[in-house]
């Protein structure tokens, strides 16, 4: 059974940064696509990065620049550095591998 968990948010000033990570169990997160999605308060999911397992990264338009994905296959987690944070931001945070998703970790972006 796939698990993935979800931690690193928390409440931050505007133009702050913040480091998310997701760690898997029950896969080996190498050579899969994996993404992270956010949810705002009272709208919908939105796909902010995928990283695909050719390599290759594709942002949404409102990340781009500012969010990065990466991976560490040893610890089997990828992350998500986010910098420049803007009170648009926030919004609770998911890892997402196929079927299978993480609990969120929300993410806070207020002065």
């Amino acid at each position: 059974q796939v698990q993935l968990v979800e931690s690193g948010g928390g409440t931050v000033q505007p133009g702050g940064s913040l480091r998310l990570s997701c760690t898997a169990s029950g896969i080996t997160l190498e050579n899969v696509a994996i993404g992270w999605v956010r949810q705002a308060p009272g709208k919908g999911r939105e796909g902010l990065v995928c990283s695909n397992s050719d390599g290759r990264t594709d942002y949404a338009d409102s990340v781009k620049g500012r969010f990065t994905i990466s991976r560490e296959n040893a610890k089997n987690t990828v992350y998500l550095q986010m910098n420049s944070l803007k009170p648009e931001d926030t919004a609770t945070y998911y890892c997402n591998m196929g079927a299978a998703w993480g609990q969120g970790t929300q993410v806070t972006v207020s002065s």
